[in-house]
Order: structure tokens, then C-alpha cells, then sequence
């Protein structure tokens, strides 16, 4: 693996880099301001359109996607340091490039598996940014981190599908702009093979039977940049067969393609939140006096910095390890490695953030910050895209078959 970035991959580092600070860090502010004034709390701020409008104009537009004929068609290992700068100011830069969870994976599954009339009809907007989208797996009344649990019904009706079921922490949907559910449900509940049970379907959110029942928070935060998460009921929704992505049975081999990706993207943007307490926690210590001493002089604050520079440095060859051997090898030969990355950046960044929370003091757990929400968000990922203890247990099985 060569160590140093390409020349496409430096460019773009040069110009993403520009943009957030001329544009996306000033505007951190004046959206806060304008969702102040707005009619519904999930309305965008104006200030978030205008950065879309300046980063397409840049070229700086749908980055994550390999795909050359629909994204920018660069490989894992050039988009991660991107995704690491936009992860600096994470409810904004993202959704400015066009590059925002849950529609970066939407868009991937409609590329990889999606019929050509629902790349027309879904994939071509979202691209655009013309429209959100949610995806709907997780559920309220089993243990989601298996998957094959789910409930939620998928029944073949004639030319129709009927879906029934409950979820809930449906990232996107609350965003008026949601215009799509990709939803995973069980098509095939008694089949032999429980990974064989699952399809996912595209149902538009305006369909009868289609109930936005109440957002979800999380750790008190409603995600608003983010388009919110939302418990969803679908109450013998009928759509076309055609909207049945790939066939019946591969929700689950679709819903692993997805997450590998993300899971870079995740990671990555974590670093770069990671990077973004650092910083702050260095201005603080410089610019903070305790107990007559300035807190930069202070033994434990040089440990929280020098530990959080090493793991940060640790962390990010990881990640760039593992982008490179998904391109190289594949997916599924560096598939301990995406585990590792799930398992590591999450708990490495929380407590990080958790030291720059601390050296803040008050001002730690305020709005005043960025540090709570930051925090908020990297525990999050401790749970999204499947629990600590799925991947841990998945790792340590791999391992022990090496000496079985």
C-alpha cells in the first residue's frame, strides 16, 4: 500500500478543503440562526441550499459514488480522506456535497441492483439532490443487530406487493424532502434459508398506508441536519411489483453490499470528527487558565492530546488499510477488517470527544460547542449499522477458525 494520495485524491483535498472554510464553517452559524425562523423545525435552512448550489458548481458533488456514469468515480481509498475533511463539520458538509447517510447507500443499491426505470425514476433525483430518501430496516419490537429477525411482511399480492410492519430510527425521514423508502421486510418468513427470507421494495412516501408516526431522538438531539429519524408504520401499503429491488430474497445479500461502503464512510467522517476535539480541545487548553496555571501546562491535558494524536493516527491507517483492500480485494476478503473499523473508530472517537467535553468544562455539554452533539453522534455509531458486540462476536469466530 503506498502511503501517499494520488494526484486526484490531493486535488480534491485541496478544493474540499477551501470550501469548508470559506464556506461550510462560516455557515455552521447562520443556520443555526435561520432554523430558528423556520415554519417546521425539518425545513433546511436556506444557508444549506446555497452551499449545495457552490459545491456542485465546484465539482465537489456526489464524491462517494464509484459509479463513473452516476458519481465522481472514485475508488474507497480516494474518497475516504474526503469523507475524514466533510466529517470536521458533520450536519452540514456532507449534505452539501450531496454525500449524506442514508442517501449515499440509497443511491448505491439503486445503482448496483435497481431497474433501469427505478434509476430514472429515483436514482437520477437523488443524484440531482432533488429529493431525500430514508431506508427502512430497523424494528422497535425485535433485536434488529440480526437482521434476519425482522417482521415486517412483504406479501405478493397479483401485479402488487403489500407491506405491513413497524420501524422505527428511520434515518431521513422526517426531512419533507424524503421522497422514498427503500424498505427490507420478509417476503419468504418460513423459508429453509433465514438469509433467503428478506427483499427490499421502493415505496414512495406519499403512498396510502405510509404513517410518519412520531420523530425519534437520540440522546435527546432530533438530527435535524440529518433529515431527523422517525418511527414509521406501514399499514397494508400496496405498491407495484416493480418496485421490487433485485429479486425476491436478496434483501439480505443487498443490505451487506450497502453497508461496506458506509461503514468507510462512517469511519472516516468520525476521524474527521475526531480531528475537529482536537482542535478544540488544543485552543482551549491555550486559551484557558486554572487555578493559576494556563491548562496547556497541565499534565493530564498533555496525555489527552498526545493519546487522542496516536489513536487518531492509528485509526486512520486502519481505515485507509481496509479502503484500499476493499478495492484491491474486495469486499468480502476484507471483511475482518471493515469489522475492525466498526469496532475500533466508534469507541476511539467517543472518548476522545468525551476529553475534549471534559477540558471544556460546562461549555463541554452546551450548544455553545460542537462537543455534545459530536459526542452524541459518534455513540451512536457504537449501535448504527450493527452493534459492538455483532462485529466482536463475528471477528473472534473468524480468528478461532485459524486454529480449529
Amino acid at each position: 500500500m503506498d502511503f501517499a494520495f494520488d494526484a486526484r485524491t490531493e486535488e480534491l483535498r485541496t478544493r474540499l478543503l477551501a470550501f469548508m472554510a470559506e464556506h461550510v464553517h462560516p455557515a455552521e452559524a447562520v443556520a443555526e440562526e435561520q432554523r430558528a425562523a423556520l415554519a417546521s423545525p425539518w425545513d433546511t435552512p436556506p444557508v444549506v441550499e446555497e452551499l449545495k448550489a457552490e459545491a456542485r458548481a465546484q465539482g465537489l458533488w456526489n464524491l462517494f459514488l464509484p459509479d463513473e456514469e452516476y458519481g465522481a468515480g472514485l475508488t474507497n481509498l480516494q474518497y475516504a480522506p474526503l469523507a475524514e475533511i466533510t466529517g470536521h463539520s458533520p450536519q452540514l458538509a456532507p449534505t452539501a456535497l450531496n454525500c449524506a447517510a442514508p442517501d449515499t447507500g440509497n443511491m448505491e443499491v439503486l445503482t448496483q441492483f435497481g431497474s433501469e426505470a427505478q434509476r430514472k425514476q429515483w436514482l437520477e433525483p437523488l443524484l440531482a439532490g432533488e429529493i431525500r430518501s430514508a431506508f427502512a430496516m430497523t424494528e422497535p419490537e425485535v433485536a434488529s443487530s440480526d437482521a434476519t429477525n425482522i417482521e415486517t411482511r412483504i406479501e405478493r399480492d397479483g401485479d402488487d406487493y403489500v407491506i405491513s410492519g413497524r420501524k422505527w430510527y428511520i434515518s431521513g425521514a422526517m426531512n419533507p424532502d424524503c421522497a422514498i423508502f427503500i424498505v427490507m421486510g420478509k417476503t419468504d418468513p418460513d423459508g429453509a434459508d433465514v438469509r433467503r427470507q428478506q427483499s427490499m421494495v421502493l415505496v414512495p412516501r406519499d403512498t396510502p398506508g405510509v404513517e410518519i408516526r412520531r420523530a425519534m431522538r437520540v440522546y435527546g438531539y432530533e438530527d435535524h441536519y440529518h433529515g431527523g429519524h422517525a418511527e414509521v408504520v406501514f399499514d397494508r401499503v400496496r405498491v407495484p411489483a416493480a418496485n421490487l429491488i433485485g429479486e425476491e430474497g436478496g434483501g439480505f445479500a443487498i443490505a451487506q453490499a450497502r453497508l461496506g461502503p458506509g461503514r468507510i464512510h462512517h469511519c472516516m467522517r468520525l476521524i474527521g470528527m475526531a480531528e475537529r476535539g482536537i482542535e478544540l480541545m488544543c485552543r482551549r487548553a491555550l486559551g484557558r487558565t486554572a487555578f493559576g496555571t494556563p491548562l496547556a501546562r497541565q499534565g493530564q491535558v498533555h496525555e489527552w492530546i498526545a493519546d487522542a494524536r496516536v489513536a487518531v493516527e492509528q485509526l486512520r491507517l486502519l481505515v485507509l488499510k481496509t479502503a484500499w483492500l476493499m478495492d484491491t480485494v474486495g469486499n468480502r476478503e476484507a471483511h475482518t477488517e471493515i469489522q475492525a473499523i466498526k469496532i475500533a473508530t466508534p469507541r476511539t472517537v467517543v472518548d476522545i470527544l468525551d476529553r475534549a467535553v471534559q477540558l471544556h468544562g460546562a461549555g463541554g455539554v452546551s450548544q455553545d460547542f460542537p462537543l455534545a452533539e459530536l459526542w452524541a453522534a459518534a455513540r451512536t455509531l457504537r449501535l448504527a449499522d450493527g452493534p459492538d458486540e455483532v462485529h466482536q462476536r463475528s471477528l473472534a469466530r473468524r480468528e478461532l477458525k485459524k486454529y480449529a
